[in-house]
């Protein structure tokens, strides 16, 4: 199962990537594809679904960021050499691991 949003950008709408390549609408079974969504028990929801019975988005839309509503996330700097060497700063000697907020 490959989750997906798409639609404009602001204004995505929830969706999976069908077997057959197209996208289907998920729009009614949840509301956004966020970290309540990803918990074990709705995925596991999910992924009892039928693609073929979920209605197909036609055209091209654009695909948006994969997970919605992100308050944080961890991020891990100078984590390859080149980017050490782009900021004349030494390789570390254990990973630099910080966390940014979205939040105000």
């Amino acid at each position: 199962m490959q989750l997906l949003r798409y639609g404009p950008a602001g204004q995505e709408r929830p969706g999976l990537l069908g077997a057959d390549g197209r996208i289907r609408d998920l729009s009614g079974e949840i509301a956004d594809i966020d970290g309540e969504v990803l918990s074990p028990e709705k995925l596991a929801r999910l992924s009892r679904l039928d693609p073929a019975a979920l209605p197909v988005v036609g055209g091209a839309p654009r695909l948006g960021c994969p997970v919605g509503k992100v308050g944080k996330f961890v991020a891990v700097g100078l984590n390859y050499a080149d980017h050490a060497a782009e900021a004349n700063m030494a390789l570390p000697e254990e990973p630099i691991v910080f966390l940014k907020s979205l939040s105000r």
